[in-house]
């Protein structure tokens, strides 16, 4: 099974078995526990029926036991599908109705969810007490180029694209990162993630830093104080999140005195890095470095140097020393310096396609190249510049929430005939989204409100409700003006009372 995220985890656990895997709220897991307690999940997952290529889900809040389970499906040679545990029973439906998995682990409060869905659901705690037991071997021999997961996102679209990715894709990813920045990584580095583990990010994280042998505090979410806590007491290396995340820290009492020189490595993602943000942790050592990328190339396309950061922070760096970046006019040809164009990518990282969606893999896997349908420059050292995303996404306290999905919940409310969902300022998420809807009739602001927290996760819903009263702007191949939507409401949230 080699160059497998279960052959990585079995190699440290021979070679390192005492060097600590995980951490989580003090409890500590070690590369041999984790290796035994994954191969015993899978044996049971084996037991139960699961087959290679068949889905396992997990909902459930951040845990080792949701670690164990998702390494332990990797190790049956199954497919892990992440399910937000902030996700309603119609989102986790959708989700099941795509991926068709063959059991879903969840945790006490998310049991309930899946109580009327017709998929067989294990109670989590019964992948608690496998992490004791006689060690065990599954017979599956791994391939690497079998996929191992399947990532949920909506991008632009309504409804949930699974996006899937290979043993092979996600240690040669892991490898690339770890290659730009080869004194961040490996025994005895420690590292921290805080977005939950149904994530894009947090699994990503998950594999990467446990493939190269790191040591991983896992957050069950992001409190200000108790990170800067985490970061000075036990000397986290490696850290990383959204600008918003790093700008609550700065503005957080104490962090002027702390000690971070431990920090070797800060990469921020999901929103450009002011230079009054960089120049806040510059005196502490550290060179926040921003990086692009996305979750079909496994949310890490771009990493800047140092010395690029501290003079360009808007930028976001080159390709890495396996991939390759293009930016592409409309006419199809490569974008002059500074011009800007669509965003293509290639590189170990790429997803293989979206599950069971030959049509739309076809739209965005072309010759080689994965087209992001962000709009990016390059300049003439190579330097990626993102400017916008030509993608209908709203990034709000770094998770990625699709217009066109809120649009959708906000449109089945009756009576509701035209609905757009913009960006609102947000000083603790970033930003927020904000519905601008029209009716011929007047809605009840707190019915709508109801409507979508029975359709949406809680994070999705919008914050602001504005009933128009025309109909939305649109442009002349009738689709909805958002650029216009944009401007006319810029300001809105400045007067507008928050609805939730």
């Amino acid at each position: 099974m080699s160059q497998t995220i279960s052959s990585a985890i079995q190699w440290w656990a021979v070679n390192t078995p005492d060097n600590t895997a995980l951490v989580m709220t003090g409890e500590r897991l070690s590369y041999l526990g984790l290796h035994d307690w994954a191969n015993r999940v899978a044996v049971d997952l084996i037991d139960q029926g699961v087959r290679p290529g068949d889905r396992v889900g997990v909902c459930a809040a951040n845990s080792l036991a949701f670690c164990a389970v998702v390494l332990g499906t990797m190790r049956a040679a199954g497919l892990v599908v992440p399910i937000s545990p902030r996700s309603t029973p119609f989102e986790a439906g959708e989700i099941l109705a795509e991926t068709k998995p063959a059991v879903v682990y969840a945790d006490d409060l998310n049991l309930a969810k899946f109580a009327d869905q017709g998929v067989r659901t294990v109670d989590l705690a019964e992948a608690s007490r496998l992490r004791q037991g006689e060690r065990v071997s599954p017979s599956v021999d791994l391939d690497p180029e079998a996929p191992v997961a399947i990532m949920m996102t909506s991008g632009s679209t309504a409804r949930p694209k699974g996006v899937v990715f290979s043993n092979r894709s996600m240690t040669a990813a892991a490898a690339e990162f770890v290659l730009q920045v080869p004194n961040c990584f490996g025994p005895g580095v420690r590292t921290v993630t805080f977005p939950p583990l149904s994530t894009t990010a947090g699994l990503w994280q998950l594999v990467t830093y446990s493939v190269m042998g790191c040591t991983l505090y896992i957050e069950s979410g992001f409190d200000v104080q108790r990170c800067l806590k985490l970061v000075i007491e036990q000397g986290i290396n490696v850290m990383a999140g959204a600008p918003i995340f790093f700008e609550r820290m700065a503005a957080c009492p104490g962090f002027e005195a702390a000690d971070l020189s431990c920090l070797r490595l800060a990469t921020c993602g999901g929103a450009p890095v002011s230079r009054a943000l960089l120049d806040r942790w510059r005196p502490k050592g550290v060179v926040l470095r921003p990086m692009y990328g996305q979750t079909e190339c496994g949310g890490f396309a771009t990493l800047i140097s140092e010395k690029d950061a501290i003079e360009s922070p808007e930028k976001c760096g080159r390709g890495g020393i396996f991939s390759d970046i293009r930016v592409m006019g409309d006419d199809g040809q490569p974008a002059a310096p500074g011009e800007p164009g669509e965003i293509l990518l290639r590189g170990p990282g790429t997803m293989l396609g979206y599950w069971n969606n030959p049509e739309a893999t076809a739209q965005v896997l072309r010759d080689g190249w994965l087209h992001t349908g962000d709009i990016g420059t390059l300049d003439e050292q190579g330097l990626l510049t993102f400017v916008d995303r030509k993608k209908d996404i709203l990034i709000s306290g770094g998770l990625n929430i699709s217009a066109a999905e809120v649009e959708r919940a906000v449109l089945d409310f009756a009576g509701i005939e035209d609905a757009g969902v913009i960006a609102a300022p947000d000083p603790k998420f970033g930003e927020t989204p904000m519905v601008i809807f029209f009716s011929s009739r007047s809605i009840r602001i707190d019915e709508l409100v109801a409507h979508c927290n029975a359709r949406l996760a809680d994070y999705k819903v919008p914050r602001y409700m504005v009933q128009s009263p025309q109909p939305l702007p649109r442009l002349a191949s009738g689709k909805l003006s958002k650029m216009e939507l944009r401007k006319q409401y810029a300001h809105a949230h400045e007067t507008l009372a928050r609805v939730r």
